[in-house]
């Protein structure tokens, strides 16, 4: 065990201690928003509306981003970690203040929304700075193994937990498990100390009023190709990718009468795959090239999108999802690695909300393009005997759920060739080597405080 002067964990125990506080609330978040999904679905019928949930919560999370950068490099990142979790509770308190009067509506869940985006924009910055002082370079893609399974393995269980606790104690006692975790939550982060990072010659570049500051962190990504291709793919891929997901619940949903324990049962399958994934990514640590994790697993995760859209039902639903899930972590923990080394500690508040910004820029939009397509025009076209139907009725079926399958399958093969383009461009597939870490480099001064 490690300890500080202070007695309070550090290392990678004390990394591990904050990282049960959130696998313990995200499972809780999970549940609750398996049954929001459900609930909105049944009040509305639309993919649109489901869609603009994604909407209201991305787009003030990307707005107050790159201030978020700049106050996590200031101030203390324990300090931001607690922020950020305090702002997810008190989104679901007011969910479940209006759910227990009874007066809950669909558009409350939007104003939610936009609490959570806000809270999030702190929230990933901070703890993914905070790794880079917590544990040993050596150990990155270990941790970052970890980290997915912080998004993957309460799905195991969540969708089905949520379905045998509904009927017992409702939304309203689903809601109330969820702040009692946020608190928990943030009551880890109490008995570990996360360093503050040393200053280095990048971080007194970095120096000036809020806003320069704020635009550091993109000069610092377009200043050097490699990280700017390596966001590039996930700005192309997260557009299709967001697309298709978007329309996965309403398309299980439509294709078996709102099947509460079909849509979860798929659910819990991607969340094993992912958690498999996770498991293999924490012991095994990923490719020494972490390129090749980035690439191949956009490339094999695509291909599981474009396999969720077929014809099949169940079966292929699972082997779909499963596919595209197990590789999740190898894409995310290769990917932070990268930057977790190569980006000076003191600047990666700064230019990771601005690598989430330019990966997320695509996500408010998606929904929108995914909901209306599905919507207005794909969904009433392969719901009859058209031209469409006709063509591609063979390969995703007809009926309800099937314009949405055409979309998810067609974004899914987009997803591949994203992963595929990445090994022709050189600044991309040799990032590792391209770039020094930033340990080679050589630190600043102390500067005065």
């Amino acid at each position: 065990m490690q300890e500080t002067s202070t007695n309070k964990l550090s290392g990678m125990f004390g990394f591990t201690i904050v990282w049960i506080g959130q696998i313990v609330s995200v499972l809780a978040s999970m549940m609750t928003q398996f049954a929001l999904t459900i609930w909105m679905f049944q009040e509305t019928g639309s993919a649109t509306a489901l869609g603009l949930l994604q909407v209201f919560f991305i787009t003030p999370f990307l707005i107050i981003s790159p201030i978020a950068g700049v106050m996590i490099d200031r101030h203390n990142r324990k300090l931001m970690m607690m922020v950020s979790d305090l702002a997810a509770g008190v989104a679901t308190v007011l969910i479940l203040v209006f759910q227990a009067m009874g007066i809950l509506e669909f558009w409350h869940l939007y104003v939610a929304a936009v609490i959570n985006g806000l809270g999030n924009a702190f929230q990933w910055p901070a703890y993914s700075a905070a790794i880079s002082t917590m544990v040993p370079k050596e150990q990155l893609g270990r941790a970052n193994g970890m980290m997915s399974l912080i998004e993957a393995g309460p799905g195991v269980i969540a969708p089905l937990l949520a379905g045998v606790l509904l009927p017992f104690i409702a939304l309203t006692g689903i809601l109330f498990i969820d702040v009692f975790t946020f608190l928990f939550a943030i009551g880890t982060l109490l008995f570990v100390h996360i360093p503050q990072p040393e200053k280095t010659e990048e971080g007194a570049k970095g120096q000036g009023n809020v806003w320069q500051e704020a635009a550091y962190g993109f000069k610092y990504i377009f200043a050097r190709p490699s990280l700017l291709g390596l966001q590039l793919i996930f700005f192309v891929g997260n557009l299709f990718a967001g697309i298709s997901f978007t329309l996965v619940a309403p398309m299980i949903l439509s294709r078996t009468g709102n099947n509460e324990i079909i849509f979860g049962s798929v659910q819990t399958a991607g969340a094993i795959a992912a958690v498999i994934g996770g498991i293999i990514m924490s012991a095994w640590g990923g490719f020494k090239r972490r390129s090749h994790g980035v690439l191949v697993g956009w490339i094999i995760s695509g291909a599981g999108i474009a396999i969720l859209g077929l014809v099949g039902g169940v079966p292929v639903w699972i082997l779909g999802i499963a596919l595209s899930a197990i590789v999740v972590p190898l894409v995310n923990g290769s990917n932070q690695a990268i930057w977790q080394a190569k980006v000076a500690p003191d600047v990666q508040g700064r230019v990771f909300s601005a690598r989430r910004l330019i990966a997320w820029f695509t996500n408010p939009i998606s929904p929108i393009i995914a909901g209306t397509l599905a919507d207005f025009v794909l969904e009433p076209q392969m719901r009859i005997d058209s031209p469409l139907s006709q063509t591609f009725g063979w390969l995703v079926g007809t009926g309800e759920g099937a314009g949405m399958a055409l979309i998810i399958f067609f974004c899914g093969l987009l997803s591949v060739l994203v992963g595929v383009a990445g090994y022709f461009v050189p600044a991309i597939s040799k990032a590792d080597t391209l770039l020094p870490d930033h340990d080679e480099l050589k630190k600043a001064e102390p500067l005065p405080a």
